[in-house]
């Protein structure tokens, strides 16, 4: 009992905030490589999260769900589901002069604005460990 409430007063919400933020900004990256990894497959729906709300529910009382659907379109990612499936097209139905679901444009625009987000919080996770390590330090006694 005593060690994890020495872990939350030294650790506390803002450790936590931090965490969850980079793991949201990770699973973003991921989503955003798949976009660009896809984007000559023919039916491909692009897929992306909104780090804020995502990162709001996380930090709330359920449990967390990392992959937000921003379009009714676009496909789950878990494999069991059985709406995973291409929404019941078939390879026939798929228009092969509109190819380009993915905008490169804008993946690399969602990539640039993530890494920005992910530096920024890893900046503020340093900052959170050099205040840690002047506090253990006694303040440079």
């Amino acid at each position: 009992m005593r060690g994890k409430m020495a872990d939350s007063r030294i650790f506390g919400h803002t450790s936590k905030v931090i965490e969850t933020a980079l793991d949201v900004s990770a699973r973003r990256h991921n989503l955003i490589a798949g976009n660009i990894a896809n984007m000559d497959t023919i039916g491909y729906q692009p897929k992306d999260l909104d780090f804020n709300s995502t990162l709001k529910r996380a930090m709330g009382e359920k449990e967390p769900d990392f992959l937000d659907k921003t379009h009714p379109m676009h496909l789950s990612t878990d494999d069991d589901d059985p709406s995973f499936a291409m929404n019941g097209e078939n390879s026939d139905a798929v228009d092969i002069y509109h190819l380009d679901s993915v905008n490169i444009d804008t993946e690399m625009m969602n990539l640039t604005e993530n890494n920005i987000k992910y530096r920024t919080t890893t900046e503020m996770l340093l900052r959170k460990m050099k205040i840690l390590h002047y506090s253990i330090d006694e303040g440079g006694k």
